[in-house]
Order: structure tokens, then sequence, then C-alpha cells
């Protein structure tokens, strides 16, 4: 981690850092940061009639505007946490805010659909920078007792902005229009770029260690130089990032394309298989370079394994829920933006609700007992949409099925988290995290790209028998992941750890 993370403060006389005064303040500006990212990933979903009606978007470009934010957001998140480690998190930070501000103030203005998608990719660039800097300073600001309370603050911003997303899109699309989806985030963004420096102050240099008289040989150089490599934060794996995101944006291209073309057509099957061979070259190159961007021994991992899959499979499911059900309640209820939002409120609650449960229950029956629960509810919740006219009113079909399974898929968040954080060593926790934190972004581009597939014709508008496919398709994957969580799982329930990332 960079030292420039750190906020500086005086050595008290126990040898502890004395607390900054200004560590909370900090914490709210870097958590309102925070807040908008995650935000971003649902709060369109309910404004994407409006932007196909205003833009002329079909089914392709519709799916995009969710999925290129994602996309890049998960697929370069691991690289923006090797900058914050080499050029420090409070520069990384400060960049991706300003990059993620500006590309927001593009996606308001946006004219057509080429400048609206390039606007969210670099929404997605500028968050995949700030969002593991932003955890980096409150992990290096906060200490002892204080960063645990610091990191919940954190994980309740990223459990409820998802939900708030689908309210506040319905709020802004119905009142001054889908480009203050995007606006909103301009002043709250040049706000937090103008305060944060204030409370968050570049640390003081660091006094160099005088150097030891050595023999300059040549082994003695390499050495050195290995050291000074890994104290600057371990090199750059840019080819790597490129690589895993390139695949991933071809996965979900051919996945959008099956939808128009079919399944087995060239445009379908080619970006398939481009994504399996660049998916392979990214795992070789991986065992090649000096420090690589993933390390893919941690993928032999049982419980990061685990955890990983059940974040992806959450992510989707979720994602999918708010996509489906905003085009269903606005094209076949035609209800406006405003109520569309508001009839989410209680899948957002039931969220919140299952994932309070579940960190109780994970601590008690164990992750396995949790996650399958929490999967068997979420596939019995969406069971009813299957066979159930889509017709049917809202309050009695589509809201109490969407609430159910959100209850349960809130269970599967913190096993998830649990599972890969939990049962492992404290000391390979961050590199774990990084890992659930991309599945969890990239599982919410391939569950909007296969449920469009379905859902949605080319122009963008659900059918009866497309929304009842996707549901089919939701509830399978609840179902088979249930039963394969007992395998995937290890026995046992998450001990102490005593570190930031353990359980407690």
């Amino acid at each position: 981690m960079s030292t420039e993370a750190a906020v500086p403060t005086p050595a008290h006389h126990s040898g502890r850092p004395r607390p900054d005064p200004r560590r909370w303040t900090a914490l709210a500006l870097i958590c309102a940061a925070q807040f908008m990212l995650v935000l971003d990933v649902t709060v369109v979903n309910v404004a994407l009639p409006a932007l196909a009606a205003d833009l002329g978007l079909d089914r392709t470009a519709l799916t995009w505007v969710v999925t290129a934010y994602t996309l890049c957001f998960g697929g370069l998140m691991l690289l923006g946490g090797r900058l914050a480690d080499a050029l420090g998190a409070r520069r990384v930070l400060l960049t991706g805010l300003a990059l993620f501000t500006a590309a927001s103030l593009a996606c308001g203005l946006a004219p057509d659909a080429a400048v609206l998608l390039g606007g969210r990719v670099a929404q997605g660039i500028g968050a995949a920078l700030l969002s593991p800097a932003a955890l980096a300073l409150v992990t290096t600001v906060f200490h002892g007792p204080e960063r645990h309370r610091a990191l919940g603050v954190w994980a309740a911003v990223g459990g409820t902005g998802s939900a708030v997303g689908v309210l506040l899109g319905g709020a802004l699309t119905a009142g001054p229009g889908w480009p203050w989806v995007f606006y909103v985030n301009v002043p709250v963004g040049l706000a937090v770029l103008a305060a944060l420096p204030r409370f968050v102050p570049k640390p003081e240099p660091e006094p160099q260690p005088k150097p030891e008289p050595k023999p300059e040989t040549p082994d003695h150089r390499a050495k050195t130089s290995d050291r000074t490599a890994k104290t600057r934060g371990g090199g750059l794996d840019i080819p790597g990032a490129v690589l895993v995101t390139t695949a991933t944006g071809a996965l979900v291209y051919g996945l959008v394309r099956a939808g128009d073309t079919g399944w087995t057509s060239a445009a379908t099957l080619l970006p398939l298989l481009a994504a399996l061979a660049l998916y392979a070259a990214f795992a070789a190159a991986e065992r090649t370079v000096r420090t690589p961007l993933m390390d893919l021994r941690m993928l032999t991992r049982r419980p990061v394994v685990a955890g990983s899959l059940l974040m992806l499979v959450a992510t989707a499911l979720l994602i999918s829920f708010f996509f489906l059900g905003s085009a269903q309640l606005q094209h076949v209820h035609h209800l406006d933006a405003l109520r569309t939002g508001l009839l989410f409120l209680p899948v957002a609650l039931t969220t919140a609700i299952g994932a309070h449960l579940g960190s109780r229950l994970v601590a008690t029956a164990g992750p396995r007992a949790c996650a399958t629960g929490g999967l068997a509810v979420a596939a019995l919740g969406c069971l009813p949409l299957t066979f159930l006219d889509p017709g049917s009113g809202p309050w009695t079909t589509l809201l109490p099925a969407l609430a159910t399974a959100a209850f349960g898929l809130g269970a599967v968040f913190v096993t998830a988290t649990t599972t890969a954080l939990g049962l492992i060593t404290p000391h390979e926790a961050g590199l774990a995290s990084g890992i659930v934190n991309t599945f969890h972004e990239l599982g919410g581009s391939i569950g909007v790209a296969l449920v469009s597939t379905l859902a949605l014709t080319a122009t963008a508008t659900p059918t009866p028998g497309g929304l009842t496919a996707a549901y089919t398709l939701c509830t399978v994957a609840a179902a088979a992941t249930a039963l394969a969580a007992p395998l995937l799982i290890p026995r046992g329930v998450p001990r102490p750890t005593g570190g930031p990332h353990g359980m407690h």
C-alpha cells in the first residue's frame, strides 16, 4: 500500500498514530464518492425506455448502456488497485473521481448512442480507479476498532446504493428527465473533489534510510532492484488488464448478439470463441509476468472460488431483476418512471433485511447453509413468474416474487464475502477481496446480457414469452447454484482473524 494513502498524524507515546480529527469527515466524503459508483450500476434501469425513445436505441445499444459501465468497472478494478499502490491512493482516487464526474456530464449531454456509450465506458474506467483507492484510504486512515466501524459504513454504502439507484432513477426520469440521472453526479463529484484534499492531505515524505555499503555485485544489484520494484507497488500488468476486460467484452457481445442472430450463428459463436481464447491468453500471461494482475493460484483456493461464484450469480440475478422488472412495469403495465422506481422500494428493503439476517445466520449455521437457503428462497420467489401471465397485476405477482427473491439474494451477498474472506488466512484477504469485487461487477454485465437476449425484441420492447423465458433462466440459475453450494463451500463457520478483512 502506498504511503500516500495515509493521513499524516503525530506519533502517540504508545507508538500508535494519533487519530486524525478529520478522519470521519474524510470517510463521509469517500463514501459519497463510492455511493455514486454503486448507484450508477442501477440508476439507468428505470430510464432505459426514455433513453431508447429519445436517442433511438435498439435492444443491443440499450443492453450496452448497462453493461459497458459494469464491464469496465469490474474488468479494470484490479488494475486500479495496483495503480493505487504504485502512485498513491489519494492521487488515484482524485483522478478517478474527476474522470467519473466529467464522463457523467458527457452522458447527460449525449446526443446519440455513440457518445452515451463512450461516456459509460469512461464512467466505468473512473469507477475502477476510484473504488479500490477509496477502500485503501479507509483502511489506512482508520486504525484499531475504528477501522472495523469504518469498513461497516463502507459496506452499508455498497449494500444500499443499487437499490437507491432504481428509486432515484425513477424520480429523476419522471421529473427533470433522463439526463439528470447522470447530471446528479456532477455537483456531488465537484464538491467531493474540492473538499477531499483538505481532509486527506498529502503525507509528509518519509525519511529515506541510508544505504548500507555493500559490494556492487550483479546479484546484489538484481536483489536491490527487485526490492525497489516491490516497494513502488510491484509494477503494472496493463496487458493483463486489457486481456481480461477485452475477453469479458467479447463474451458479453456474443451473448447480446445471440438474441439477434441465434446461438449457432457466426456472429454469436465467433465472439464467444474469441472470449475463450482471450481468457486463455490472460491465464498464460499471468503465469509469466513478474507482477501479475491476478495471482491465479488464488483461484485454486476453494473458498475464493465458491465466494466468487456466489457473488457472480447473486449480482447477475439481482441486476437482471431490476432490468427485467423496469422493462415489464413500463412497457407491459405502462407505469411511469416514478411509479416504477417506487414499486422497487419493497425489493430494496427485503434485500437489506436478507443481508442483515444472513450476517447472523452465517455466523451460527455457517456459509454453506446460508448460501443454500438464500439461493433456494431466490429460486422459489422467482418460480411463480415462470408460469404466471406477465400482464397480471404487478402488486400481486411481480412485486411479491421479486421481493422474496431479493430477500434470499441479500443473504447470499453476505455469504459470498464471508466465504471468500472468512475461511482463508488474513494475509490473503486483500487479493481475495479484489477478485470477489471483480466478479460482483462482471456478474451484472453477464446477467443483463443474457436476460435481454431472451426478453427484449430488437426494438427494446419485452414480449410476454420473452419475459417468461428470462425469469425461467433466473429460476434455474438460482436453483442450480443452490444445489451446487453444499459441494463448493467448505464446512465450518468463519473464525475471527483479528484483521481488517476478517470475520468478527
